[in-house]
């Protein structure tokens, strides 16, 4: 198959060189000195079956790329409005476009492509949600019939441009935005279950969605504020409090949209706490000196929940002052590996 990964920073570069080894046709869009990197060395990927290589066609212009299979879309959320507008030349009539991306995705509240009732578990809003799309760049960019939802659960670093070690299970979840079982979506667990990536194809993608959105959220923007790890943010006993109320007002919200969430609080802390050391995308954005996802990972809830009439006020404060601490750093910080959790 022709596939392109938009993007090739962790997560990226992890799909592309897993899908350049089960042999499929991949090309990646990047820029800058990923892109330099990519055209002298190609993509490296230590994971936990070894280290591998692949040398992808890689180019800066959509156009040279042409029409795809599927485009993974793997940058970060801060990037969209840039990137996805540019995206028309990878596009023919039956390319499935994949978000793999950190939050509330932007298609959220979109299940126009699909029943009124959108199936079963969580159901979409239906109006676009201002704290991600407020122009509509997003929607008109890529038509929802050719969205394929995407969770993933890929812990990965970027050592150098181009260079990514994962040492744990990859993982991804797809589904159609309008929650169909649909051949396409099964066809794509499929593929990137043959290439090393254990892909499970569902049938209600906004149920995983909130389940993602709940870790990012409870972790992020406390990892921000504090340095924390996810072993010290979920372990702590002086930090569980705080945790399991922002967890009670996310839930809360989830369950308004009719999200059936596989865990009770308890249970999702100490698995938490199981993940060990592991720095969070968000801190590791942060000493970078790069944008924060707020937006996608808090401010989105947010909204939603306002729609709901439900507070938030514990994540509320949590997320402005994580904000704050982004707009008053120090420039000139170093530039760290980039890790997703």
């Amino acid at each position: 198959m022709r596939i392109s990964i938009v993007g090739a920073g962790a997560i990226g570069t992890t799909i592309a060189v897993r899908l350049a080894m089960a042999d499929h046709h991949v090309s990646v869009l990047a820029r800058g000195a990923t892109l330099q990197a990519i055209r002298e060395r190609g993509l490296r990927l230590h994971d936990l079956e070894g280290t591998h290589t692949a040398r992808p066609a890689a180019s800066d212009d959509p156009a040279a790329l042409g029409p795809q299979d599927i485009v993974f879309v793997c940058t970060k959320t801060t990037a969209l409005a840039e990137v996805l507008p540019l995206l028309g030349p990878m596009l023919g009539p039956d390319t499935i476009v994949v978000p793999a991306i950190n939050g509330i995705p932007w298609w959220f509240s979109d299940g126009s492509s699909g029943s009124s009732s959108g199936g079963a578990g969580a159901q979409p809003e239906r109006r676009p949600l201002a704290t991600l799309d407020p122009d509509g760049v997003l929607a008109r960019a890529v038509p929802a019939a050719q969205l394929v939802g995407c969770v993933v659960y890929i812990t990965a670093e970027t050592l150098a441009p181009g260079v990514v070690r994962a040492n744990n299970p990859h993982r991804l979840i797809v589904g159609e935005i309008d929650h169909r079982a649909s051949p396409r979506a099964q066809q794509l667990a499929v593929v990137l279950s043959g290439a090393g990536i254990a892909t499970e194809a569902t049938a209600s993608i906004r149920d995983v969605v909130w389940t993602k959105v709940l870790s990012n959220l409870s972790s992020n923007p406390l990892s921000v504020l504090t340095g924390a790890t996810l072993e010290q943010i979920y372990g702590l006993p002086s930090m569980r409090p705080l945790v399991k109320k922002i967890l009670g007002e996310a839930m809360l919200t989830a369950a308004a949209y009719g999200a059936r969430l596989p865990f009770d609080p308890d249970t999702f802390i100490a698995r938490g706490a199981g993940m060990g050391a592991v720095r969070t995308s968000m801190l590791q954005d942060y000493e970078a000196g790069r944008p924060l996802e707020l937006a996608a990972i808090g401010d989105a809830v947010l909204e939603l929940a306002a729609r709901k009439g439900i507070p938030m006020e514990t994540t509320a404060d949590i997320i402005a002052l994580a904000r704050l601490r982004s707009e008053r750093r120090e420039p000139g910080a170093a530039t760290l590996p980039s890790r997703t959790e």
